[in-house]
């Protein structure tokens, strides 16, 4: 019996094709909970790949004596157990960086959409209200300071870009990076920043980390951008400094529910603009990372050398 390579969600056709191609593996479809439980007699299963919604924690790998990798075709890896697969000893396998490029030009998207406020201009036109051009008040992002929270791999570019822009840079990280542009203290970061993005991963030190005593630091007006992970932020802190106006205004890909609920206020209010956690999902980057993902996991499966850094836990593994 060929060991088994499970998927708990769709892979782009290009890495399907790779894993269909395999012949030293085979490869079964788990998208419900159905065909998970049938999968689950199958004992050999050695490697599962999912994106962001397949949840990998210890209760499934109980069932998995022979799981060797958990690989995410993604970078964060909020849906799988991390700590509880580094003490079983199994591989958790990401695509590290596949995703900065178009999560910083999603980034600067929704700023320059909310800073222009260039969904009601669009909205305008659609609905034959030319003539109330007079009463359009968008602004530029020239000349504005952005503050960056985590200067990593995306923040360096949404740096980058948002200085060819005219923008005043500054940023807080968990340590100096090597970059032109200050490292201040957060309280700071808050205090200066008519925009404020976040590049964070989520952890219980940046949990809610955006609550009401920081946005209450924040200048009158500013604008907030979220590309990271909902659950960063205090959602009822944030939707009372909007309606209050202490915030200019809120753009997201990514909530702390999602989907949200039917009766999220952040979803309709008129200063938020909010997108489906479509960020990396366009072609070339889902590609790339299913892609990368899966050539890592066959790698690692036949005793290969995988990409560098794509073996997210490989410090945990060595110490335990």
């Amino acid at each position: 019996m060929k060991p088994v390579i499970l998927l708990l969600e769709t892979v782009a056709e290009e890495a399907m094709e790779i894993l269909l191609d395999t012949e030293e593996f085979e490869t079964v479809l788990a998208l419900d909970k159905n065909s998970l439980q049938e999968a689950m007699g199958n004992r050999s299963i050695s490697a599962i790949i999912t994106r962001g919604k397949g949840q990998v924690r210890a209760e499934l790998m109980d069932q998995l004596p022979q799981l060797q990798i958990i690989a995410r075709c993604g970078v964060g890896l909020d849906n799988i157990d991390v700590e509880e697969a580094s003490r079983r000893k199994i591989k958790v396998v990401n695509a590290p960086n596949s995703n900065a490029n178009t999560i910083a030009e999603h980034t600067i998207a929704l700023m320059l959409n909310l800073q222009r406020k260039l969904y009601s201009a669009f909205t305008m036109v659609k609905e034959g209200r030319w003539n109330d051009r007079g009463t359009y008040a968008g602004d530029e992002l020239n000349g504005k300071t952005l503050g960056i929270l985590g200067m990593g791999n995306i923040g360096k570019k949404v740096a980058r870009i948002a200085d060819a822009l005219g923008m005043q840079v500054c940023y807080w990280s968990a340590e100096k990076e090597d970059v032109p542009y200050p490292m201040l203290p957060f309280e700071e970061v808050l205090k200066k920043s008519d925009v404020l993005s976040l590049h964070l991963p989520l952890t219980p030190q940046t949990s809610n980390l955006i609550n009401a005593e920081a946005i209450g630091k924040m200048k009158e007006g500013a604008l907030l951008i979220n590309t990271a992970r909902g659950p960063i932020i205090d959602q009822k802190a944030l939707h009372e400094a909007l309606e209050s106006g202490k915030l200019g205004g809120f753009a997201a890909d990514v909530l702390t529910e999602e989907p949200p609920s039917q009766n999220e206020p952040l979803i309709s209010h008129p200063n938020s603009l909010i997108t489906a956690h479509v960020g990396s999902l366009t072609k070339s980057t889902y590609t790339q990372m299913c892609v990368m993902t899966v050539n890592n996991t066959l790698s690692i499966l036949k005793g290969m050398e995988p990409s560098k850094n794509c073996i997210f836990n490989q410090a945990q593994l060595e110490l335990n």
